[in-house]
């Protein structure tokens, strides 16, 4: 990556949308400008996990104005990311498709353990660089990541779903301040977090850190009112628990420090906080500058740079643990991606399609680690479930449909099948995984595939389906299984 480059990060929180432009220097990114907007998303979601219209509105009014502030940024320039109230919402689908053409760029809906590695190399990336072993807290509006790491890496990493805008919706609904409250509140995050005593036991770091809105809040009041500045302690802590219930409302809550658009939630942060310094018996905590949208940031530098991607690291590590046949995977990829060079025109998006593609048939057969009956249905399993560090919920959903129509019926895949890109995928890793039935490299070459109005047609040179007869009449199925979908498929087989 060139030195002057500027990058830019989304980070779509439950409770804030935030904007982060940086430029990169050197292995090192300067900021350049930071916007934040208190959208209060998670606050819109009902019983049913479904977003209101209103809520909706919000985020979108919140990405035009940001897209304005993006104007001429390339796609490999910008990685927004969305998080727990979009990985929970029924209708996401509604609210990324349209939040999609007001931006301009494509949102990554992340897992929750994608979501903590992001926070934490955001966080490693802006601390001095030291051997020191940390827990990282990171309290957002719905769900609350907990890492372990060291240095730039981390080790151990979890999401749990409580956070300050749903505590405070569940515990604290009228904005009433009682100590009843506060420790029905700290109980309920207590039974959520326990577990999470065995993935990160005191005895295992030296230093806790706590990243985004509510530790910052919290240290930001107390440094206001006489405590240590920069710094959250148990002390300081309860304090502030006092303070709050001696207030008795939100509204009635006058405090240095406290700014206006943390009011409505502060009290579910600290709730969870205060729970989560009691149950670690941690004793202080430090807020850290970097976040979310930092790691995002130098995540882009990594996918710039050679073998850098944690994208083909996963893919490497997942072949691995489901025992792939590295050598036929690695086949099936170069002919499903020579096929798709042909179809796809050249454009800095389908390169991106093609890598995917290739990742996807990299993984194809990680479903026979279960069972080769319905393999394919087993991989897609895999894919649609598994913590896969780099990747956002619908990349790897892309490629679990990918995997289970690598054979068989398309029906299966009729909603998937009305995306062009996809099909043009879909038709190129099932012509490779046929074309390489034989556990081989085939002569793939002289193959000619090509695309024009919804319909395939492939092309061999003369001679080519009496020397693979096998292959040949694979092609002639494939030719009919095509005819019950909407795309048409022919095959010039000479």
């Amino acid at each position: 990556m060139q030195n002057g480059t500027l990058l830019a990060a989304i980070d779509l929180g439950s409770n804030s949308f935030r904007l982060e432009i940086g430029r990169y220097q050197g292995g090192h990114i300067e900021r350049m400008e930071y916007l934040k907007e208190t959208v209060r998303q998670g606050a819109g979601l009902d019983e049913n996990k479904v977003l209101s219209p209103a809520a909706m509105q919000r985020g979108w009014d919140c990405l035009a104005r940001f897209a304005e502030r993006l104007h001429g940024f390339k796609k490999q320039q910008v990685r927004a990311v969305a998080t727990q109230t979009l990985r929970e919402a029924k209708n996401r689908d509604e609210f990324l498709k349209q939040a999609h053409t007001i931006l301009g760029f494509a949102i990554e809906v992340v897992s929750g353990q994608e979501e903590a590695r992001l926070i934490y190399q955001g966080v490693s990336r802006l601390l001095p660089q030291s051997d020191e072993k940390r827990l990282v807290v990171d309290i957002g509006g719905r769900s609350t990541e907990m890492i372990l790491g060291q240095g730039y890496q981390a080790h151990s990493m979890e999401s749990y779903r409580l956070g300050s805008v749903a505590w405070t919706q569940k515990y604290f609904g009228r904005g009433e301040f009682t100590p009843a409250a506060f420790k029905t509140a700290e109980v309920a995050a207590k039974a959520v977090l326990d577990q999470a005593l065995d993935s990160f036991p005191p005895a295992d770091w030296a230093v806790a850190y706590g990243s985004s809105g509510t530790v910052s809040a919290v240290a930001d009041i107390l440094g206001a009112n006489g405590w240590a500045t920069g710094l959250v302690t148990r002390s300081g802590l309860d304090w502030l628990v006092e303070r709050m219930v001696k207030a008795g409302h939100q509204e009635s809550l006058r405090l240095d420090g406290l700014k206006d658009d943390r009011r409505p939630v502060l009290a579910g942060g600290v709730a969870v906080l205060h729970a989560i310094f009691d149950l670690f018996d941690i004793q202080q905590m430090l807020p850290a500058q970097g976040a979310l949208r930092q790691g995002a940031l130098y995540d882009l530098i990594e996918r710039e740079s050679e073998g850098g991607d944690v994208r083909e690291r996963t893919v490497r590590w997942l072949a691995h643990r489901f025992s792939a046949d590295e050598a036929h995977a690695q086949r099936v990829s170069a002919v499903a991606t020579a096929l798709f060079a042909q179809v796809a025109a050249v454009d800095p998006q389908n390169e991106r399609y093609s890598q995917k593609l290739a990742w996807a048939a990299r993984l194809h057969e990680i479903g026979t680690h279960i069972s080769h009956d319905r393999s394919y249905h087993h991989g897609a399993y895999i894919l649609d479930n598994v913590d896969a560090p780099g990747f956002s919920l619908p990349e790897l959903h892309r490629m679990s449909q990918l995997v289970l129509g690598q054979r068989g019926k398309l029906k299966k895949l009729e909603l998937s099948l009305g995306d062009e890109l996809f099909a043009k995928q879909l038709m190129c890793l099932r012509l490779a995984v046929l074309l390489c039935h034989a556990r081989k490299m085939p002569e793939h070459e002289s193959l000619r595939l090509s695309y024009k109005s919804g319909a395939f047609k492939l092309v061999t040179n003369p001679g080519w389906a009496r020397r693979y007869p096998q292959s040949a009449w694979l092609l002639g199925e494939e030719v009919l299984a095509w005819q019950k979908s909407d795309w048409k498929f022919s095959a010039d087989i000479r």
